[in-house]
C-alpha cells in the first residue's frame, strides 16, 4: 500500500496514543456494547500512561457512532496536540489494539488497507458516461461524476442515400467526442494516483476510452457486461466487478511473491531481517517493505545501532518494537508497505525490495 495517507501522522514528535477498536453496533445491544468497548480501551490507555486530556480526545472520537454496516473498526491516533489520525475500516477487530508510546501503532489499519483495492469504474455509452472512484472495502463511491456528452445526432436513423452516410459520420463523431470526454475524466483520476480502471458500457465506445488510456500508467480491465442502468441494480455488473477485483489482487500478490523469490534466489536488490532492512533505510534503498505484523512485533530495534535511521521529528532513545519502527521509516522515506506471511519471506519477519543492490546488504532472519 502507498503510505502517503500516513505522512502527516509521522510529522508529529509524539508520544502517541493509538487505539484500534471494533465499533460495530449491529444488534439491539450494540450501542451499549460499543460504549463498554470504548471505556475499556480508554482505561487501558490511561493505565499505559497517557495524559487525561489525550484520553478524553480519544474517548470522544471513538464514542461517536459510525453509521455504516458491520463489521466496522476504527483507528484513532492522538497526541497532546489532538487527534492526528482517524480512519474507519470495514473489518472486525476481535482484540483491541491500545498503546501509548514514542511511535504510533497503525499496523492493524495498514494490514486491512493492504487487502483493499482503490479503483476507477467507468461506464461509457453514446451519450457520455459515469465515472466513480471506489474502495473495494465499501460499496459506495468516494467520488462520482456523470459526464454528459452531446445529445444532438447521438442516435442513428434509417435514412437511405448519401445523406444517410453523412448523418452516420456525424453521429459517430458525436459518440467519439462523448467517449473522449469520459476518458478525460478517467485520466484525471489516474493522474491523481488511481492505477486500476474497470471499464464497462457500450462496445463501440469502450475502445475509444481504452485507446486514450493506453499512454497512461493505468491498468485497464474491460468488463464484458455493464451499462448505465437507471435503477443501479445491475447484478451482472456487480459480479463482473467482484471477479475483476479478485483476479487483480491475486495477480498482484503472485507477481510480488515471484519478484521477492527471484531476488532472494539471486541475492539481488533485496534484504531480509530487521537489522539489514534498518540499514537499507539509512541508505535510502528501500522501495517496498514487506512485513508480517505479528512476527515483526516480537522483534525490537534499537535506533542507536543504526545512526541516521529517520522517523520524522521524533527522537527514540531506547529500543522499540520493530514493526512500529520499520513502518515509521517506510512512511518517512516514502516506501510502500505490503503485508504477508514470514514463510513467504524465507522465514524472516520482514523483507524489503531495494531500489538498487549493494554487496554490503546481506540477509538474516532476526
Amino acid at each position: 500500500m502507498n503510505t502517503s495517507r500516513l505522512t502527516s501522522l509521522y510529522a508529529s514528535s509524539g508520544p502517541f496514543a493509538s487505539v484500534t477498536l471494533d465499533v460495530s453496533h449491529d444488534n439491539e445491544n450494540g450501542e451499549h456494547e460499543h460504549e463498554l468497548r470504548v471505556r475499556a480501551a480508554c482505561e487501558e490507555l490511561s493505565a499505559a500512561g497517557a495524559p487525561d486530556d489525550v484520553v478524553k480526545e480519544v474517548s470522544a472520537r471513538l464514542g461517536e457512532l459510525v453509521s455504516e454496516p458491520a463489521p466496522v473498526s476504527r483507528t484513532v491516533v492522538a497526541t497532546t496536540d489532538g487527534v492526528l489520525f482517524d480512519e474507519v475500516s470495514h473489518s472486525r477487530v476481535d482484540q483491541p489494539t491500545v498503546g501509548w508510546g514514542p511511535l504510533p501503532d497503525v499496523l492493524t489499519w495498514v494490514q486491512h488497507q493492504d487487502s483493499t483495492t482503490h479503483f476507477v469504474l467507468a461506464i461509457v455509452d453514446h451519450e457520455g458516461g459515469d465515472v466513480a472512484v471506489y474502495d473495494s472495502d465499501v460499496p459506495d463511491p468516494e467520488e462520482e461524476k456523470t459526464v454528459r456528452g452531446e445529445t444532438n445526432h447521438v442516435h442513428k436513423v434509417p435514412v437511405g442515400g448519401w445523406s444517410a452516410l453523412r448523418y452516420q459520420h456525424v453521429t459517430e463523431n458525436v459518440w467519439a467526442r462523448n467517449a473522449e470526454a469520459v476518458a478525460d475524466e478517467v485520466v484525471s483520476h489516474v493522474r491523481a494516483g488511481h492505477r486500476l480502471v474497470l471499464l464497462a458500457g457500450d462496445p463501440q465506445s469502450k475502445p475509444i476510452v481504452q485507446e486514450r488510456l493506453s499512454s497512461t500508467p493505468a491498468t485497464v480491465v474491460e468488463l464484458e457486461t455493464g451499462t448505465r442502468a437507471e435503477d443501479g441494480g445491475d447484478e451482472a455488473l456487480q459480479q463482473a466487478i467482484r471477479e475483476a477485483l479478485l483476479e487483480h489482487v491475486v495477480t498482484e500478490r503472485v507477481e510480488l511473491s515471484h519478484t521477492l523469490k527471484d531476488r532472494l534466489g539471486r541475492d539481488d536488490a533485496v534484504a531480509t531481517g530487521v537489522h539489514d532492512i534498518a540499514d537499507a533505510f539509512v541508505r535510502g534503498q528501500v522501495d517496498t517493505l514487506l512485513i508480517d505484523p505479528q512476527a515483526a512485533a516480537e522483534k525490537t530495534l534499537d535506533p542507536s545501532d543504526h545512526p541516521g535511521l529517520a522517523f520524522g521529528p521524533m527522537t527514540l532513545a531506547q529500543p522499540v518494537r520493530a514493526d512500529l519502527a520499520l513502518v515509521a521509516a517506510a512512511v518517512t522515506t516514502g516506501a510502500d508497505v505490503r503485508v504477508g506471511p514470514s514463510a513467504a519471506m524465507g522465514g524472516a519477519p520482514v523483507a524489503a525490495l531495494l531500489r538498487w543492490n549493494q554487496d554490503a546488504v546481506g540477509t538474516d532472519a532476526s
